[in-house]
């Protein structure tokens, strides 16, 4: 077990990614709390999310950015390498053959810095989660 030596939660993983202390209320406050060059990739992907499904409810679920409308839609999160998207594994299979160039798994979508954020992409997956 790894014990944060800021907060002294402990985890499974060595430096595991968490948020010591309280987690942000709102979308932009979880944006303004991450490292000023990843920001901007966190800003293109709520937008493309928000102009996709401008009727979901915006919140903080699981200490992450999440569209809601009666269950969770979508959610993202901002890892030290990549942008985590979390639009469920009916999404990911449905969309498997468009996300060939990405990490994957049950679920979960790994977008690197390192590459163009694919947004109209984003912005489909996210119509097709509120649509199901």
């Amino acid at each position: 077990m790894w014990k944060c030596p800021k907060c002294g939660r402990a985890f499974k993983n060595t430096n595991q990614d968490h948020y010591c202390g309280e987690a942000p209320k709102t979308i932009q406050e979880y944006i303004e709390r991450q490292p000023e060059e990843i920001q901007p990739y966190l800003r293109q992907i709520n937008k493309a999310i928000q102009s996709a499904i401008p009727n979901a409810t915006e919140k903080i679920s699981w200490s992450m950015p999440t569209y809601w409308k009666k269950h969770n839609l979508i959610q993202f999160a901002a890892f030290k390498k990549h942008i985590g998207l979390y639009p469920g594994p009916a999404a990911v299979e449905a969309f498997a053959e468009r996300l060939t160039e990405y990490k994957t798994s049950k679920g979960a979508i790994q977008m690197p810095y390192n590459k163009p954020m694919p947004l109209e992409l984003i912005g489909e997956i996210a119509r097709w989660c509120e649509r199901q």
